[in-house]
């Protein structure tokens, strides 16, 4: 690089009206001269010295991203070194019924356990015994019988984030009620929908092999589905139909809301299809459900569709009436052209009204008021009071190893 002091310009005259012009020509020639000379190499300092912190931004964002994923992988690491512990869980309503003006006692008890396998294996089950008991002409007192059922016991291999293989007793995955919203301490009325039976047979369960799960198509969409065989089982509280199905559902997180159809061909008797519809919508904006399902079958059709609304949000009294929520459902069923004896065996329309008090999350006073209407005498007043509890306790302590 050249240096500015090194270069010697000699003895000049001052400046004046009496120098010569070659002189001042000069003058203003050399310095001229110098910025030629030292551009390119201060050009290419410069160059020298970006490269250089271009090369260091890039080194530093290479390691800012190792240090990330060496942050995921240890808490992936953390997490598949936490042991799962078994869990016991159990759902207990008390209600009482009065349908037409007679009363029934519904007494039920539903326990639950999970029982871990390592970090990819899972059993399951879940069980129902329940009484309905009802007065008898002439007798005094309430009578009835006990009733069992095993409503699913399967063995879970999660195989990743996506999917998860089942064998064994499964829910039937047609529509959502009778997975997600069957069990006591979750429905917001104690009633079953009147569409309920069709393509979940008389127990609601299937026997033999599952495939289940989710993935992303988008950054804010999510696709749900399962899949199912089940075998022909008759032994009481076994029993499940032959059959196969799927069910898919496409989920937006940002408004939570969910679509979805289901198919079912059933592979005895008539070997017949169903389908069906359902519809979630939970905005997180306020306490509010809508859901809503629509099922189709050579045994009838159908929909129901139910809203709720907790007040925790009510302009007035928001204090007292933060603890209440407000149910609605209406729905309707059409006889189709192979009766089933555990659907209506006429038209009927029904609509229902309830009120719930939550004590808690997990221990809940409930009410409802519902009107059927029906032709050959079917109309009448369908009210229930009852209570619901959950429990869930874990058996043991996870140990991180």
């Amino acid at each position: 690089m050249l240096e500015l002091s090194s270069i010697s310009l000699g003895p000049l005259a001052p400046a004046g009206r009496h120098t010569p012009r070659a002189v001042r020509a000069l003058r203003l020639l050399i310095p001229a001269l110098i910025t030629f000379l030292l551009a390119p190499n201060l050009l290419a300092q410069s160059q020298t010295e970006m490269q250089a912190q271009s090369e260091t931004q890039a080194q530093s964002d290479t390691q800012a991203q190792s240090d990330t994923e060496a942050q995921i992988d240890a808490a992936l690491a953390d997490s598949q070194s936490i042991s799962p512990v078994p869990v016991f869980s159990a759902g207990l309503a008390y209600n009482t019924f009065f349908q037409g003006g007679t009363p029934n006692l519904h007494p039920l008890v539903s326990p639950v356990v999970l029982i871990p396998l390592g970090q990819n294996w899972l059993i399951e089950s879940r069980d129902t015994f329940e009484i309905n008991m009802a007065p008898v002409p002439g007798e005094n007192g309430y009578k009835g019988y006990l009733q069992k059922e095993v409503d699913y016991l399967q063995l879970d291999y999660i195989v990743n984030s996506h999917m998860t293989v089942t064998v064994g007793r499964f829910l039937t995955p047609f529509g959502i009620f009778n997975e997600r919203l069957y069990p006591v301490w979750i429905r917001n009325l104690q009633t079953d929908p009147l569409i309920l039976p069709i393509s979940t047979g008389p127990s609601g369960a299937g026997t033999g092999a599952m495939v289940r799960g989710g993935f992303n198509i988008a950054p804010k969409v999510e696709v749900n589905y399962a899949t199912y065989f089940s075998t022909l089982s008759t032994d009481t509280p076994l029993d499940s139909e032959r059959e196969l199905g799927a069910r898919a559902g496409i989920y937006l997180p940002g408004p939570r809301l969910e679509v979805g159809g289901s198919y079912q061909h059933l592979l005895q008797d008539d070997h017949s299809n169903a389908f069906g519809f359902h519809f979630a919508w939970q905005p997180s904006a306020i306490p509010f459900d809508l859901r809503a399902e629509y099922a189709r079958s050579d045994n009838g059709s159908g929909y129901w569709v139910e809203s709720a609304y907790r007040l925790s949000q009510a302009p007035v009294w928001r204090h007292e009436l933060r603890h209440v929520q407000v149910v609605g459902r209406m729905q309707q069923f059409y006889v189709g052209k192979v009766p089933n004896g555990v659907l209506p065996t006429v038209n009927t329309n029904m609509f229902e009204f309830g009120v719930n008090y939550y004590f808690r999350d997990d221990f809940r006073l409930v009410s409802s008021y519902g009107r059927q209407f029906a032709p050959q005498g079917g109309n009448m007043n369908v009210w229930n009071v009852g209570v619901t509890y959950r429990l869930a306790l874990p058996v043991g302590h996870g140990d991180i190893q």
